[in-house]
């Protein structure tokens, strides 16, 4: 009869545990040798990746910052030259106003001596025909003074011509005051 051998739950017979570990260390070798450094190289790869991608990931970054204060620049530059352009706008509009205000009070001093002047030749075109009119009042009024006497032209005339120099001469002496 054989003897039949105790067998232990917790620890294998003796030529399973012999087998079991050299199939181990001949797998575990092989896994050693064959693919872990192809898992290792699978790991380094990702992990490099990984590193691009932060690094890519950093410099865009980096570069939007640099873009943005680029574009932040830009702006402060055309605000900068948009102020400007309005302030010289409002000069180019001043002076256009102050030119304008000098060309009107110009055109306006000549508008009044124009005014004056002819005024003035009215004036005199009125005060000669007021004088002339005096004097056919004059003729009229010695006609019927002294009647026939002044029928006589020259006469006549000298004597309109007379008034009409003392007229003057008081006119004269009227706006000399």
């Amino acid at each position: 009869m054989m003897f039949a051998e105790e067998h232990s739950l917790i620890l294998p017979a003796v030529p399973d545990l012999v087998w079991g570990t050299v199939s181990f260390i001949v797998v575990a070798f092989v896994v050693y040798k064959i693919a872990w450094p192809a898992f290792i190289r699978t790991l380094d790869e990702r992990h490099d990746k990984i590193d691009a991608g932060l690094h890519a990931a950093e410099k865009a970054r980096e570069e939007i910052a640099s873009e943005r204060a680029a574009l932040s620049s830009q702006v402060d530059d055309a605000r900068k030259e948009a102020a400007r352009i309005r302030e010289q706008a409002q000069s180019n509009a001043a002076d256009i106003v102050a030119a304008a205000q000098k060309r009107a009070e110009a055109e306006a001093q000549r508008i009044a001596e124009t005014s004056k002047r002819q005024i003035e030749a009215d004036a005199q075109s009125a005060q000669r025909t007021l004088q002339a009119k005096i004097g056919v009042v004059a003729i009229d009024l010695a006609q019927r003074i002294v009647g026939e006497q002044v029928l006589d032209p020259t006469v006549s005339q000298n004597v309109v011509d007379g008034f009409l120099d003392q007229l003057e001469a008081e006119n004269a002496g009227i706006k000399e005051q």
